[in-house]
């Protein structure tokens, strides 16, 4: 069962495209690259590469919301903004990474 606030804790998120058959399997394939991502953005992180995150970041605004995630949008869409802000603190980005981190943990395609 999802969580509904689609908050970083918590069980499973599920696109909300799960039930369309036309959907699905680009759906799987987002899925299946998260992991992917995640490593990036905390690479990025670690090597303290503000650029690399903030760009990783950019992209997941973008993509997540298309694939069924909006929650993993606005999380992404955070953390780029926080990125772009003057003067962002190293735990201001640490926290909101580890929120966008564990939302993406959480995505499941159905």
């Amino acid at each position: 069962m999802s969580d509904p606030s689609g908050g970083p804790g918590g069980d499973s998120i599920c696109s909300k495209y799960a039930d369309d058959p036309d959907m699905i399997e680009i759906v799987e394939l987002f899925v299946r690259e998260l992991p992917s991502r995640v490593d990036a953005l905390r690479e990025a992180f670690t090597r303290d590469n503000q650029d690399a995150l903030r760009t990783l970041s950019h992209q997941l605004k973008g993509a997540a919301p298309g694939y069924g995630f909006p929650s993993i949008g606005e999380f992404a869409g955070r953390l780029e903004a926080t990125l772009r802000s003057n003067g962002a603190s190293g735990e201001a980005v640490r926290g909101q990474l580890e929120d966008l981190i564990a939302l993406c943990e959480r995505a499941r395609a159905a």
